[in-house]
């Protein structure tokens, strides 16, 4: 089986190729294991720490340069498209965003259905397809409504996914994604790029800004469960995914401030020290337009989870980032 991961060498691409990997086998739904015979890798940047496995090809390219997606997508049978330009950067560069976000899932898309096979695809998607003024809890009834132009391509691209799913060209699978914290490595120009940064620096006693008020709340959940749900989507069958291609995943709400005394009962109170509060009133009001309380009960009864609660989050992350912990006695 050959698997294509766009945005293959970002931090949640290199999870699930790490779960593939490992796994060796894919096992969909109603189906039995097949061994995975090539797992491409398809970012605009080679990326570090990529693996040496002979299955894997890691493949530098532009996702809206139809040729080379030709390429990566010959005889493929699942795909994840992560590959994105982030909420910030999108908004300031409209061109960029659209051409990453909206043209080059198009390319793929239309990559995809000239196959002629069907393949599986799992799209990431946000709740930045949500903005303005939203009911107290964002249900799979609420309307579409983006304020920015990140969310508005994300909104097209599910509504995308779903008429080839439903022509019959891809089997898709939309899963909006809350924020996820706490990302590893260095901030990006995501307009939630702080809520991990804040976190994830002063746990290594490095400097971080907030832009964002403290009682700001946002809807998280991290990288554990984000990449739990990438092979969660992929497993079921259309059947039990049904006409409905876009599934809400569940998340956490929690303020600002809520994050920073998790940070200091964890890492002790030398380390919310480390953060300088300066408010951007763009950033504000990105954060703000986006929905901070979600019904995922279809996801739920599809097996997707979440975690319990922040301070699980920054220990996962602990745990999984090797953080050193010279601060305990």
């Amino acid at each position: 089986m050959k698997i294509l991961i766009t945005g293959g060498t970002g931090f949640i691409g290199k999870q699930v190729a790490d779960q593939l990997l490992r796994t060796g086998t894919v096992a969909l739904e109603g189906d039995a294991p097949r061994p995975i015979s090539k797992l491409v890798l398809f970012d605009p940047f080679p990326g570090e720490h990529v693996w040496t496995d002979p299955r894997v090809e890691v493949v530098a390219g532009d996702i809206a340069d139809p040729q080379t997606v030709e390429r990566v997508a010959e005889s493929v049978e699942i795909v994840w498209h992560l590959a994105a330009v982030v909420s910030s950067a999108a908004e300031a560069d409209f061109d960029l965003g659209m051409q990453t976000n909206l043209s080059g899932l198009t390319n793929l898309l239309e990559t995809l259905r000239a196959i002629g096979t069907r393949p599986r695809v799992v799209n990431a998607s946000s709740y930045a397809v949500f903005g303005g003024e939203l009911p107290h809890t964002v249900t799979d009834a609420t309307a579409l409504s983006p304020k920015t132009s990140y969310g508005t391509q994300k909104a097209i691209g599910e509504l995308l996914v779903a008429d080839y799913s439903r022509k019959g060209f891809i089997d898709g699978r939309n899963l909006r994604l809350p924020t996820i914290a706490i990302r590893p490595g260095k901030p990006n120009k995501a307009a939630s790029t702080f809520v991990s940064s804040i976190i994830r620096e002063p746990l290594r006693r490095l400097p971080a800004v907030c832009p964002a008020r403290p009682d700001t709340l946002v809807f998280v959940s991290s990288p554990r469960s984000a990449c739990e749900a990438m092979l969660r989507a992929m497993n079921l069958s259309d059947r039990s995914i049904g006409p409905e291609r876009t599934i809400p995943l569940p998340g956490l709400t929690v303020s600002i401030a809520e994050m920073v005394a998790v940070l200091e009962r964890v890492a002790g109170p030398e380390a919310p020290q480390y953060i300088e509060w300066k408010p951007d009133p763009q950033i504000q009001r990105i954060i703000d337009s986006w929905p901070l309380r979600v019904d995922a009960s279809r996801a739920r009864a599809l097996g997707f989870a979440t975690d319990r609660n922040f301070e699980e989050i920054v220990r996962a992350h602990i745990e999984d980032e090797a953080v050193p912990r010279w601060w305990r006695k």
